[in-house]
């Protein structure tokens, strides 16, 4: 158990002026970012187009980040150069705050998430990250097998939001998503056939070098996602982190 934090912040950009910052901050981001106090981890990430497409969304970038508490990730987004120049080049900013829950795998040869002593038993809302590396040789088959083990997902009532990300496309491949309730999620990753069939070419077909499975409890949301707030009610959280 630790007071452990992550956030995971989506930026969306219009120009292409900005989209060409945004490309190059992949790169430039990371000497700044590594002196950032509290921070014990950070990924900076491409987007996929929609529909688990690996095609990269040029107008999309996504920073994850691992904080060993709330004040640092606090002092982050208040007050720190890197993030305002993000959030200044914009013209749309999502940021999620979550809680671990569990995960269990590797990313980039080990486990960054340490399960969280803060949860809230009475928020049902459930967030999922899912990391892996697809094995070279294995690439376009695995492609060629998503658009079935995504079918239905998009209009799932149970999801709010999801969108694919990662280090490198085509290989170090992730995806965001959050649903309503834990119930809904084991409902799509269980139930539905099509991605209980992608699980079994998974274990069949030994897809990945690596995998990371993580579920996280979001607790705050800000900003906006294609131009909408997301449908939560987290007033509680809020209120509760403000006294």
């Amino acid at each position: 158990m630790s007071k452990q934090i992550t956030s995971l912040t989506f930026f969306r950009f219009e120009t292409r002026r900005s989209m060409l910052w945004a490309f190059f901050m992949m790169q430039f981001a990371r000497a700044p970012l590594k002196k950032v106090g509290g921070l014990e981890r950070f990924f900076l990430m491409g987007t996929g187009k929609p529909g688990f497409n690996p095609s990269p969304d040029w107008k999309t970038y996504a920073l994850l980040q691992v904080w060993s508490n709330q004040q640092a990730a606090d002092y982050f987004f208040n007050s720190h150069p890197t993030y305002s120049a993000y959030v200044r080049q914009s013209t749309e900013v999502l940021r999620v705050m979550m809680r671990n829950l569990r995960a269990h795998g590797e990313w980039n040869a080990e486990n960054p998430f340490r399960r969280s002593s803060d949860v809230d038993p009475h928020n049902p809302y459930i967030t999922a990250i899912t990391r892996a590396t697809i094995k070279t040789r294995l690439q376009f088959k695995f492609w060629r097998a998503v658009p079935d083990s995504q079918r239905y997902l998009i209009d799932n009532p149970g999801l709010l939001m999801t969108k694919g990300i990662g280090e490198v496309p085509f290989r170090n491949m992730a995806t965001f998503s959050i649903w309503r309730s834990e119930e809904a999620l084991k409902d799509f990753a269980y139930s539905n056939a099509h991605h209980k069939k992608a699980i079994e070419q998974t274990r069949a077909f030994n897809w990945y070098k690596e995998e990371l499975f993580s579920r996280f409890q979001p607790y705050q949301v800000y900003g906006t996602y294609q131009g909408a707030s997301l449908d939560m009610n987290l007033a509680h959280e809020r209120q509760a982190s403000e006294e």
